[in-house]
């Protein structure tokens, strides 16, 4: 066979997204790509660099990871409109994980950072190759929701220091605090004035200015677009007025000179030692931003009927988290609040994205010696007034009322992430979320069941007025059989008919048995002899075709002393001693209903 038979354009396409949008690309796409870079554009420059402060890195790595990153998602991944980048949660992160290694503002810290997002992209596409996405799975939303939201006062705590102007350190909410309030007094009054200010003013950009805008006769669009600006006005005028009156003299922090230019050609570390120290928070960081930016993607893709495909989604980050380690970055992920804006802004592909970038390579270029003065307050406050928008203690109240053992987890990891810090948060976070799946799933739904009168249907005896017989017992298990359950099912059924001497058939009802692991089988085969003992048959009815499948290549259905019914009604009317009712005719049904 020649190679070019054996060529499949569709997979090319599925591995490399950009060949399937960009062959319907036109110039009405281009132009609303376009606009939506504009609009992403100026809402990132503000935040790329206030994202590698909270990281604890140059204010340039911010602009770094927002540039071929970019570039790499754009041909890479699925979403038309999830917009790549450095995060707050994923920079808490960050910093979390390199603080442990070297000294915030060396150089030390920056590699270890790009080593970080290495780490991070080859762990992302190693899971998307061998399509691992489910793994994701093993974190519930009511853990991540409660991760978030206490990553998000962890963050907003950790920029307090610098609307104060004073110094605080601590990977925990009661340190931070503590360092806070022992500082307080070396407040810098101008610091904070500009900090207060700014924070305010973002507030009242966010909430009031479109509708403010809308009522002057703006269109909706440059309505939507001054309003995006709003950080990167806080950012000229406190700059401005820093320059002016040279505010930096009397103690304003200011972020100093930014390196001008495009990223430059960086490598990451090779070092074992370096690598084991990372892998674990590289593992987390690559599971928390898969999951953020996929639950992003498919919110914003199902409002336009599209699709994305998760395990291309891992390519698509892991492209772009190596992209950033080969740029002077640091790992980057999809973000929510800027993904909803290039969604709203009328982003159609992923080249939005890659016209985002070209912006930011601008800006680097360009713009860079125009921060010198720019106040770090300023850019703590754009850092306090994005993350606010991730605390949502609403998570707590819906799961108390629906299910206490999520509202015990959400708890749990909100307590653990403030006060033992983000890393411990969201490895307890997904301990937690596998424990509450064990738990759930070791105690399964089991119920007895009767038959519906005039139906071939089969429902709870404690539900429903049923037909049952004496002689015979049936139960229906709602669960996969395995390991952490076999033992609940075994004990049920022999305390059920420990005291009950009527008893001759027991069967088993297996509709949402999806499969049964050798401890369940094990259980099942005890369950058997225990019965034979008491002079009692097992039967089984209503087996799913994959498991019975691989009961057949074992010797359970040859030891088995009772039948495999197709349906629970041909086992009733084999073994029961009663007269079954005949089942109600269409017409019939019709009437009843």
């Amino acid at each position: 066979m020649s190679l070019q038979s054996s060529f499949d354009p569709k997979k090319l396409k599925r591995y490399l997204p950009i060949l399937d949008w960009g062959s319907r690309y036109n110039a009405s796409t281009f132009a609303n790509d376009g606009i939506a870079a504009i609009i992403v554009t100026i809402m990132l420059i503000p935040q790329s660099l206030a994202y590698a402060l909270l990281a604890g890195l140059p204010a340039q790595m911010g602009l770094y990871a927002s540039i071929l990153p970019l570039v790499a998602y754009a041909v890479f991944g699925t979403s038309r409109a999830l917009a790549v980048g450095p995060v707050a949660v994923v920079s808490l992160m960050t910093a979390a994980s390199v603080g442990n290694m070297a000294l915030q503002g060396t150089a030390e810290y920056a590699a270890a950072a790009i080593t970080l997002a290495f780490l991070s992209g080859l762990i992302l596409l190693v899971m998307g190759i061998f399509r691992l996405g489910f793994f994701a799975n093993f974190l519930s939303h009511p853990v991540i929701a409660g991760f978030i939201t206490a990553s998000g006062i962890l963050i907003a705590a950790s920029q307090v220091k610098h609307i104060f102007g004073v110094s605080a350190g601590g990977h925990t909410l009661p340190e931070r605090l503590v360092q806070l309030a022992e500082n307080i007094g070396e407040t810098n009054l101008i610091t904070l004035v500009i900090g207060v200010a700014a924070t305010a003013f973002l507030f009242w950009v966010r909430k009031g200015l479109k509708p403010l805008l809308l009522s002057k006769g703006v269109s909706p669009r440059m309505a939507d677009i001054a309003t995006k600006a709003g950080p990167v006005a806080a950012v000229v005028v406190t700059t401005l007025i820093t320059f002016v009156f040279g505010l930096h003299n009397h103690g304003v922090k200011i972020v100093g000179e930014v390196p001008r230019g495009l990223p430059p050609l960086t490598l990451p570390h090779f070092s074992p030692t370096i690598w084991s120290q990372l892998f674990g928070s590289a593992i987390l960081i690559s599971i928390i931003g898969f999951v953020e930016s996929v639950s992003v993607a498919q919110t914003l893709a199902a409002k336009k009927r599209q699709r994305i495909v998760p395990d291309q989604e891992l390519i698509g980050l892991g492209a772009s988290n190596i992209a950033a380690a080969v740029s002077g970055g640091y790992p980057v992920t999809g973000g929510f609040a800027r993904s909803v804006v290039n969604f709203d802004a009328g982003a159609e592909t992923p080249a939005a994205g890659a016209f985002t970038a070209v912006g930011i390579a601008l800006a680097a270029l360009f713009l860079t010696p125009l921060l010198y003065f720019l106040p770090v307050a300023t850019l703590a406050a754009t850092i306090i007034v994005a993350v606010l928008s991730l605390v949502d203690f609403s998570i707590l109240k819906s799961t108390w009322g629906y299910s206490k053992t999520d509202f015990a987890a959400v708890l749990a990891t909100i307590l653990l992430t403030l006060g033992f810090g983000v890393e411990t948060g969201v490895s307890s976070g997904v301990i937690l979320s596998i424990a509450m799946h064990l738990y759930k799933t070791s105690r399964p739904h089991i119920a007895e069941v009767g038959l519906v009168p005039g139906t071939e249907h089969f429902r709870n005896i404690n539900r429903h007025d049923v037909l049952t017989t004496t002689d015979v017992v049936t139960i229906r298990v709602d669960e996969s059989l395995y390991f952490a359950n076999a033992r609940f099912l075994e004990d049920y059924v022999l305390d059920r008919i420990a005291d009950d001497k009527d008893i001759k058939h027991v069967v088993l009802m297996c509709p949402a048995v999806n499969e049964i692991d050798q401890s369940a089988l094990e259980a099942l085969e005890e369950i058997n002899k225990r019965l034979d003992d008491g002079g009692i048959k097992l039967h089984l009815s209503e087996v799913k075709g994959p498991v019975m499948d691989r009961l057949q290549k074992c010797h359970f259905l040859h030891e088995l002393t009772g039948q495999v019914f197709l349906s629970q009604y041909a086992a009733m009317k084999a073994l029961g001693d009663v007269t079954v009712p005949p089942v109600a005719s269409e017409t019939d049904e019709d009437k009843v209903a």
